[in-house]
């Protein structure tokens, strides 16, 4: 009997010890810290030795010169995505793109665990993939202070990755290697479903979760409504089962919540707004910062394991979704470009907020907002949570690029974009765009001066393109982030990123005593010419006191005038 109650005892120890063993460091402390990025490492390189459900895998490199990680877990001990994507759904879940912002780095520490011990169930047809610590830059940069807002972790890292850029506004840009990086592992893993998790700024409200789910109409008519409509009510449902309330992203940054707000709108810029470029489902966790660390740790779990059960559950369904929508996007039909909040559509929503109010502040001259947490409410407040077409283009049927556009070639490139190279000098009518007016932010953002509010004339004309130039079909799955990047229109298009700036520049001029004989013979040659010339001269004032802007006028409607200013070099082919 000794021996009996000795060995249950050993095997009970041993057990403890085994399971102490993958304790993490957010559990052995005081529910207010979290792991560095070296720890974060360690832990799951440490699950990866130990479980075969579990494998870690280096990728591409990062502005801090580390490697970015991906930790797969698969009940079946299978690692290859493409036969995994025979059977399964992968979730891919991205941690510390403002490393400040810790939540998920703890939260998938746990998840992972307890994955590996068996204490949640994974689901048979779903596999988990992620990035454990994507800003490891901003993760070393370890501080107490520039989160001024937030209440915990004791430390966390800075929001600006090694070269200060915020990762949550590089996605189309693409100026990091973290980003580079990131496509790869996106293109790799092909998810059905990807979860950035953050934690918010601006109002205070009860939630201790709230969440950005991707613009459903912006995403696709198809897998769009099945987002709004049934994935996201099931997923809100069963958060609250789990206790666990949650609202729409609280998109507010003056004033209280209390008259309603409208819908955060992610652009191609963010994370959600370029997965959602191939079809992929996106949610934005946002933990609300006043909250305790300990508190947003559980209910970012509580996301991710919700997530993953009704992914499972509706894996055919997703899969049938991502077929019908990319049928929206075909050649000869239309595709908005730009997207404005429809005011005229107006959904209350329960709100769960405190009082607030102004008082008068004891720093400043003026008054403060503030908010009275003894003065609880639940209400209805007014949610805009739909936009409407703002610009519409029609989809072309190939996008024709030089091949000296060698920038942009390699963007489509690392984006997995499928194109052919022409084999001989070819004369192909197409449609060639003008850049007719633009306006530049003063300020830098993120690295450039962004151009916006870029409006295009159209011509139709017969150009004779080269051999080696690249012609590119927008029947592929990644249409949506052709017309994205290569629009010169779209918000987030690689124009209004600077990637074209050399052509608002003439390279060549001329001298006025010389070109006055020129010009004054090529009006002889061209009476209409100049007739217009004089009857621009009658209907604008100060068109006609300035000598030098009629001279101009005539240079540029004169074959002197260089083709490649202002003209964009990228073609459309509609038929």
């Amino acid at each position: 009997m000794k021996k009996i109650i000795f060995l249950l005892c050993f095997t009970s120890t041993l057990l403890a010890q085994k399971k102490d063993s993958f304790l993490t460091f957010f559990e052995k402390g005081n529910g207010n810290q979290s792991a560095t990025y070296q720890e974060t490492i360690t832990y799951f390189n440490t699950l990866d030795t130990s479980f075969e459900t579990i494998k870690m895998q280096e990728m591409g490199l990062t502005d801090s010169g580390e490697p970015l990680h991906i930790v797969t877990f698969n009940a079946d001990g299978n690692f290859n995505f493409e036969e995994i994507r025979k059977t399964k759904s992968i979730i891919l879940i991205n941690n510390g793109i403002h490393a400040g912002e810790p939540d998920g780095i703890d939260a998938t520490m746990l998840l992972y665990r307890d994955l590996a011990l068996g204490k949640i169930k994974i689901p048979k047809n779903v596999v988990l993939v992620t990035i454990p610590v994507y800003n490891i830059g901003g993760a070393l940069n370890r501080n107490s202070t520039s989160r001024a807002n937030q209440n915990g972790p004791e430390e966390y890292g800075f929001r600006g990755n090694a070269r200060n850029f915020d990762l949550n506004r590089d996605f189309i840009k693409s100026d990091t290697r973290n980003t580079k990086s990131f496509a790869e592992i996106f293109h790799l893993v092909q998810p059905v479903l990807f979860i950035d998790n953050h934690v918010s700024n601006g109002a205070d409200y009860q939630y201790t979760l709230t969440y950005i789910m991707t613009e459903p109409k912006k995403l696709g008519n198809e897998l769009g409504t099945f987002l709004k409509d049934d994935f996201n009510v099931v997923l809100v449902s069963d958060l609250k089962k789990k206790k666990t309330e949650t609202t729409p992203y609280v998109n507010v940054w003056r004033g209280t919540p209390d008259d309603g707000f409208q819908q955060f709108f992610e652009s191609p810029r963010y994370a959600t707004g370029y997965t959602s470029l191939f079809n992929c489902l996106g949610y934005v966790v946002e933990t609300h910062m006043l909250k305790d660390y300990k508190s947003r740790v559980k209910v970012t779990y509580d996301f991710m394991v919700s997530a993953m059960e009704i992914t499972s559950k509706k894996a055919e369904l997703i899969k049938q979704k991502q077929l019908a929508n990319q049928t929206q996007f075909q050649a000869g039909k239309k595709y908005t470009l730009q997207w404005k909040i429809d005011s005229t559509k107006v959904n209350p929503i329960p709100f769960m907020g405190f009082k607030g109010g102004y008082k008068k502040s004891d720093v400043t001259s003026g008054e403060r907002l503030y908010y009275d947490r003894k003065i609880p409410f639940t209400k209805y407040i007014p949610f805009l949570g739909d936009y409407k077409s703002e610009r519409e283009i029609t989809i072309p049927k190939y996008y024709v690029i030089p091949k000296g556009q060698w920038t942009i070639i390699d963007q489509l490139k690392a984006n997995k974009i499928e194109f052919t190279q022409l084999k001989n000098d070819t004369l192909i009518e197409v449609e060639s765009y003008a850049i007719a007016d633009y306006q530049t932010y003063k300020n830098a953002y993120e690295g450039h001066y962004p151009h916006y509010n870029t409006k295009v004339n159209t011509t139709l004309q017969k150009v004779t393109f080269k051999k080696g130039d690249y012609l590119i079909s927008t029947n592929q799955k990644g249409v949506k982030f052709l017309l994205e990047t290569l629009e010169p229109e779209a918000i987030d298009s690689y124009f209004n990123w600077n990637y074209f700036d050399a052509i608002l520049q003439q390279k060549e001029g001329y001298s006025s005593y010389v070109f006055e004989d020129l010009a004054n013979e090529y009006l002889n040659e061209n009476p209409q010419l100049r007739a217009t010339l004089e009857e621009k001269k009658k209907i604008d004032k100060k068109f006609a006191e300035n000598p030098e802007a009629q001279l101009d006028w005539v240079y540029k409607n004169s074959p002197y005038y260089e083709k490649a200013h202002l003209r964009y070099p990228v073609y459309r082919v509609m038929d």
